[in-house]
């Protein structure tokens, strides 16, 4: 009876969007946010059995380990099925008689966006609450604009490849947090702590960047298909990634400078 009415309850709330899959939009988002509900638990749980410093850390600090051992997971699980569904599947294959790369999309892929929405949805409820000690302004605009980009892929099935593309930036996301642990644990000075800045600055370069600069001359030998999209879509397409990209060269910066900081400071 519960399964009936909450597949009644899917097919009204997505009535506007019809697909042959009605009930994955909203069961990826739950299964995304419970996933991170238990993936929040379980740190906290094991954090203080695995790691002796994490009991000694400040409550915020503790809050915010288990926030970056989310955003850990989360990163690898979308970045590894990104490669797989943009490059190793034949979803995105160059063929035309199955039409523009542009509106193709599987229930596989619709539920793994689904997931990374409720991914974004715990994060960005976790920054607004503690707000600002997880992250200011420019964290807020990223998620609501990877949401609202992840959401219409989703329940229009339109710009996934792009979706997928852009998704593949998270695999900054795990030299970045483990940046943060080495600092929280008092390893700032170590070598470990050189090799991980190196490092974040090339994934950085290559997945934030380079990466980037590929989708825009995607959308640009693409742009007449982009011009198919409705206005809400085609608009998407064209501010999202110049924003995301736009913050991504704030970002970039602020590595570069901090990177060169502490390759100096290690020679002195």
């Amino acid at each position: 009876m519960m399964v009936t009415d909450y597949q009644n309850w899917v097919i009204q709330l997505l009535k506007e969007y019809p697909s042959a899959y009605p009930w994955i939009p909203c069961t990826s988002v739950l299964c995304g946010i419970l996933a991170c509900k238990l993936v929040y638990d379980s740190s906290q749980l094991l954090s203080a059995m695995c790691f002796k410093h994490y009991a000694s850390l400040p409550r915020m600090k503790q809050v915010e380990w288990d926030n970056r051992v989310i955003s850990t997971l989360h990163a690898v699980f979308v970045a590894a099925l990104s490669i797989y569904l943009a490059f190793w599947s034949d979803l995105y294959a160059d063929d035309e008689q199955r039409g523009s790369v542009l509106f193709r999309s599987s229930a596989f892929s619709t539920f793994v966006l689904g997931v990374s929405v409720g991914y974004f949805i715990s994060d960005i409820s976790m920054i607004l609450w503690f707000y600002p000690a997880l992250g200011g302004l420019e964290y807020v605009l990223h998620h609501l604009l990877s949401m609202a980009a992840l959401v219409y892929a989703i329940l229009t099935g339109e710009g996934q490849i792009y979706t997928f593309l852009a998704l593949l930036s998270e695999l900054t996301t795990p030299g970045i947090n483990l940046r943060w642990y080495l600092d929280a644990v008092g390893m700032k000075k170590s070598r470990a702590y050189v090799a991980n800045g190196v490092a974040v600055f090339l994934t950085w370069l290559v997945a934030r960047i380079i990466l980037f600069m590929y989708v825009f001359y995607h959308i640009y030998t693409h742009f007449d298909q982009i011009k198919q999209l409705s206005t809400l879509g085609y608009y998407l397409m064209l501010v999202s990634p110049c924003v995301l990209g736009v913050l991504n060269l704030m970002w970039f910066v602020k590595i570069t400078k901090g990177m060169l900081k502490t390759l100096a400071a290690k020679r002195d």
